[in-house]
């Protein structure tokens, strides 16, 4: 009997001793999960899958004017290649330089457009292009186009500061060699910011209509032609300034409300990104292969079509606020191995 209760009394002090070791576990268990170190002050944690491509708020004037302006915001450069100025196509616009630029005079088809050298000049360090009144009843919109006098091809990234007019008429930069029946051409931007009431009023177009011309004070409409024997392939990918950034600063902004930087990376035989003010606009590929050297272009001018955005009044052509397109710089570069 004294034997059995001795046995009792050593199962009870095991027990109570097992009870009292899980207690100090869990406890200790707990203040584990409850008692962390505080983070540092100003040191949160990080994002844990942060946006590579995010583009953070900038501004124009702070991209690397000695690089394409996207390589600021995002660099796209293989890292096996490098951006190689083309002076000869590049140009602040402080004078006008007759190595580099000059002026053709061939009209566009069934429009009033008159091309002359006098429309087209530096003023204020700008390359201007102004629409003026011709006392013509056919081709009364004198304007001009100018080319560059040295051609270039892929790989190769072109980008220039431009504002438009503010008539109903494209002002265009863009790339091209041949004529309208063997060419290649590339258009950057045909840009019209101020298309007529009519054709702008959507709710009279057709849902086939060609072209959005309600858009077109916000929109870059860009495009390519491969003609060969008058048979012509084209597509476009347009862009608008409402697409751009948060971070952007001409994010919203019409044509002619400020100067915006439009650009065109020509990567290969048949792949060209476009680009608005530092950020990726549209991608065209095309389905055989661009084969010429092509110079740079600017011109300003107006057709009749609805779809291009109609006729200017013509006594706006005798309003220097509204008839110019400027240009405040273009800037060129080759992509070269390192």
């Amino acid at each position: 009997m004294k034997k059995q209760k001795k046995i009792t009394a050593k199962i009870y002090r095991l027990l109570s001793l097992s009870m009292i070791l899980m207690l100090l576990v869990a406890c200790s268990s707990s203040s584990d999960d409850t008692e962390k170190e505080p983070d540092p002050i100003g040191n949160p944690d990080p994002d844990p899958d942060p946006d590579p491509d995010k583009i953070e708020p900038f501004e124009l004037a702070d991209l690397d004017p000695n690089l394409p302006s996207f390589v600021s915001v995002i660099d796209t450069t293989p890292d096996d290649m490098e951006w190689v100025k083309v002076e000869a196509m590049s140009d602040e616009f402080d004078t006008w330089d007759e190595d580099k630029w000059f002026n053709s005079f061939w009209n566009y088809g069934n429009t009033p457009v008159y091309m002359r050298e006098e429309n087209s000049s530096v003023v204020d360090g700008k390359l201007c292009i102004k629409a003026t009144l011709r006392n013509d009843p056919v081709n009364w919109f004198q304007t001009a186009r100018v080319h560059s006098k040295t051609q270039i091809s892929y790989p190769m990234y072109t980008e220039c500061s431009m504002k438009t007019s503010s008539i109903s008429a494209f002002n265009t930069f863009w790339l091209n060699n041949g004529d309208i029946n063997d060419r290649d051409e590339i258009d950057i931007v045909e840009s019209n910011a101020n298309p007529t009431a009519e054709c702008a009023d959507q709710s009279t177009k057709p849902s086939n209509f060609p072209w959005t011309p309600w858009d077109f004070p916000t929109q870059m409409n860009s495009q390519y032609f491969i003609a060969k024997g008058g048979v012509t392939e084209r597509h476009e990918d347009n862009y608008d300034t409402r697409m751009l950034s948060d971070g952007n600063p001409n994010k919203d902004k019409t044509w002619d409300e400020d100067y915006h930087i439009v650009g065109a990376w020509w990567k290969d035989a048949r792949t060209v990104q476009f680009y608005l003010n530092g950020e990726e606009a549209g991608l065209v590929t095309t389905n055989q292969d661009f084969t010429r050297d092509l110079e740079l272009i600017f011109d300003l001018w107006t057709a009749d079509e609805c779809y291009l955005g109609g006729l200017p009044e013509k006594e706006e052509l005798n309003d220097d606020t509204k008839n110019t397109m400027r240009v405040d710089w273009v800037r060129t570069w080759k992509l070269e191995a390192k």
